[in-house]
């Protein structure tokens, strides 16, 4: 049977490549399902990816740990190792490489968990394949970005300091190390400092869309800020019911 190159529904599992090719991007994809991971392997490679295939939490973990890749695409529901604890743990080894969850579990509390654990955004099966390159692009190329003009991604928010090339905020020495998200938020709501900005600006800014999910995640990373922000008393996120928020910071 020809499988649909389009509408990626949840084929026998292939050998993904063991050597890096020159000038492509190389991901770490995580998938249980034989079926699913073939056709979603080949779709990229045709797009142009190096693909990395492992069928359990702990082959994925292991690959991680020995070779380079520029971004990981993870299943929930894995064997031997489950992808939120996956999640974890290469983000104790790595703050900076963007984490997509591609799962079955739709539910908003699981898409909150997986933002909570540091992952960049989160895809609900089915999918389609156009859906998850854009998504992918839309990561490696802000990495791209972030990599190539550290001089000028320097920002100072009251007291602390944006790196946004090492994805860091500096508060008096505290270091945080941020997400691609979190960076490019804080990065947002700097430039609009002092400013009422309304839920839909920030999430067409730095989600490209809104909608319930893109808005419930806007919660969950505001969350976050004020507590990297909770001991600078020059810099506080107002809520305005119903308008938008305020990036206070003050001088």
């Amino acid at each position: 049977m020809k499988a649909n190159p389009g509408r990626v529904p949840g084929l026998p599992f292939v050998s993904p490549k063991k050597i890096n090719m020159a000038g492509k991007s190389r991901i770490l994809y995580v998938e249980d399902d034989e079926t699913l991971g073939f056709i979603t392997s080949e779709n990229l490679e045709r797009k142009g990816y190096d693909v990395r295939l492992s069928q359990d939490g702990e082959s994925a973990l292991q690959l991680f740990r020995t070779e380079h890749f520029d971004i990981c695409l993870l299943d929930i529901m894995l064997p031997k190792l489950d992808g939120f604890t996956l999640a974890r743990m290469i983000r104790k080894e790595n703050d900076e490489i963007p984490i997509l969850f591609i799962s079955a579990r739709s539910l908003t509390e699981d898409k909150i968990e997986g933002l909570l654990l540091g992952a960049d955004d989160y895809i609900v099966k089915p999918f389609h394949i156009e859906e998850l390159t854009l998504k992918i692009e839309i990561f490696l190329k802000r990495s791209r970005i972030i990599k190539t003009a550290p001089a000028e991604n320097l920002i100072t928010i009251g007291s602390c300091t944006l790196d946004m090339n090492l994805l860091r905020l500096d508060c008096q020495g505290t270091v945080k190390k941020l997400t691609y998200r979190e960076a490019e938020l804080i990065g947002f709501f700097s430039k609009n400092r002092n400013k009422l900005v309304s839920r839909e600006q920030i999430l067409e800014a730095v989600w490209g869309g809104n909608d319930y999910f893109s808005g419930r995640s806007l919660d969950v990373f505001i969350s976050r800020l004020r507590k990297y922000f909770q001991d600078d008393p020059e810099v506080r996120i107002e809520n305005r019911h119903g308008l938008g928020y305020v990036f206070e910071v003050k001088g």
